[in-house]
């Protein structure tokens, strides 16, 4: 992983040295951005997953079950999300009709070689 986006939330950021997520990306040299203050475009993947969550998981489940414990709607959305990477065809953005895990896969050729592009100097 080279860089990760998330918003501003405390859980998020924090000076390295009093921060545990802050830390474990600077000793990774993994770049943090950050999403812009009160604009959930900027972070427009995460809003459209938590949205088909609502729409595919929650909005479904809570009318097929009533939880007695948050375990078992934990253990519920982790078999949704199972399929969800595994099974549910995409068609956004770099997936084409394939899984996320397919695309993933896919991928990590041409991650490899932008990290190496990034280490070895320009000719």
């Amino acid at each position: 992983m080279l860089r990760i986006l998330t918003d501003r939330g405390t859980e998020f950021n924090g000076r390295p040295e009093n921060h545990e997520y802050e830390l474990y990306l600077q000793i990774e040299g993994i770049d943090h951005s950050k999403t812009k203050v009160r604009h959930p475009q900027s972070n427009g993947i995460c809003e459209r997953l938590h949205r088909t969550m609502q729409d595919e998981f929650y909005a479904i489940a809570f009318r097929r079950k009533l939880y007695q414990d948050l375990q078992t709607l934990q253990n519920d959305l982790d078999e949704w999300l199972d399929h969800y990477n595994n099974e549910r065809p995409h068609s956004g953005r770099f997936c084409f009709g394939k899984t996320p895990l397919q695309t993933f896969k896919e991928s990590l050729t041409l991650a490899k070689q932008k990290l190496l592009d990034q280490v070895s100097p320009a000719a």
